[in-house]
């Protein structure tokens, strides 16, 4: 009798979490929804967060609160909201380093993306540009393949430091084209700009936010554009694959994306997912990325998935060829 009572009382309690379930993930968000930036404050990646916190606040109807964690190329926030609990109250806005090619870069890494990080929502996609100087007598993609295979000194290529997709890009060109590339690393973007401005490099690849002020100023010349299509803000410059070069190679971008622990409900990655893609087409957040030289995504979790695993071979194979290796 004892038994049994016993065994009943199990059941009205499984079926109470049964039908509690649903419900909390119904009126999720109950309080304030963290968004891990784990880059530092003030960056690109830092100010398109906080636009997207301020529209999500609006949908979520709860605050959305921005915690940067910066440190190790973005490890340290990325693994900090891998190992969170799966409740959608930790959130991440990531890069494609700290989401996809860290896996590659870095003999050790503290989290696995792909087994503990589950993929929300696309938000923007940041293109950059094959740059050359302004003095230089290429003009087009086809014309720098030529000049790097046919000059006995062949040419350097700057990035911004080792695994950046510039230095990536560099190295596979030098492969595919059988050509003399040298890569100069810099400490950043804006003295490889500027060494490229001055003659010391025969050319790069540049963020639109940065370079623009160059090509505005006629010091700088685009001949190509990463991506699947040109960018508003600079119409006359062709994608790789319409100048000639369509490998996939040429086609990867950075994109930026919001990402949760593995294993949040599906139901609280929807109400996320949804959230972000009012914010993404919010007026308020266009125009930022207009100026940060951003393309809008704003993709399903589907959606984003189809994308990473299609990038993901095409990111390792690009890392693999560069040799490059980051402790």
């Amino acid at each position: 009798m004892k038994t049994a009572i016993q065994w009943q009382v199990a059941g009205v309690l499984l079926a109470g979490l049964a039908l509690q379930a649903p419900a909390q993930a119904d009126d999720y968000p109950r309080k304030a929804v963290t968004v891990v930036v784990p880059y530092a404050a003030g960056g690109g990646t830092d100010v398109v967060a906080r636009s997207l916190a301020e529209q999500m606040t609006r949908q979520l109807g709860q605050p959305v609160i921005i915690d940067n964690k910066p440190g190790a190329g973005g490890i340290l926030g990325t693994n900090a909201v891998a190992k969170a609990a799966p409740d959608g109250y930790t959130v991440m806005i990531g890069l494609t380093q700290s989401l996809l090619t860290n896996q590659f870069l870095y003999e050790k890494l503290p989290y696995d993306p792909r087994k503990e990080l589950g993929l929300v929502t696309q938000i923007a996609t940041a293109p950059l540009m094959l740059l050359v100087p302004a003095t230089s007598r290429i003009q087009s993609v086809a014309d720098l393949q030529r000049e790097m295979r046919t000059s006995s000194a062949g040419g350097n290529c700057g990035s911004w430091g080792a695994g950046s997709y510039p230095h990536l890009a560099c190295a596979y060109m030098a492969q595919s084209w059988k050509a003399n590339i040298t890569h100069v690393a810099y400490k950043g973007e804006a003295p490889m700009l500027q060494d490229l401005v001055g003659g010391q490099l025969s050319f790069t690849f540049g963020s639109v936010v940065s370079a623009k002020a160059y090509l505005d100023g006629g010091k700088l010349r685009a001949i190509a554009i990463t991506g699947e299509q040109r960018m508003p803000l600079l119409p006359n410059v062709p994608t790789f694959a319409e100048a000639g070069f369509a490998d996939p190679e040429y086609r990867m971008s950075g994109w930026l994306a919001l990402a949760v622990p593995q294993g949040t409900p599906k139901a609280v990655v929807a109400r996320l997912q949804q959230a972000a893609q009012q914010a993404v087409a919010s007026p308020e957040v266009a125009k930022r990325f207009e100026v940060l030289g951003m393309v809008p995504m704003g993709t399903t979790a589907d959606q984003f998935r189809q994308n990473y695993n299609a990038d993901w071979p095409v990111w390792e194979k690009l890392v693999k060829v560069s040799g490059a290796k980051l402790d």
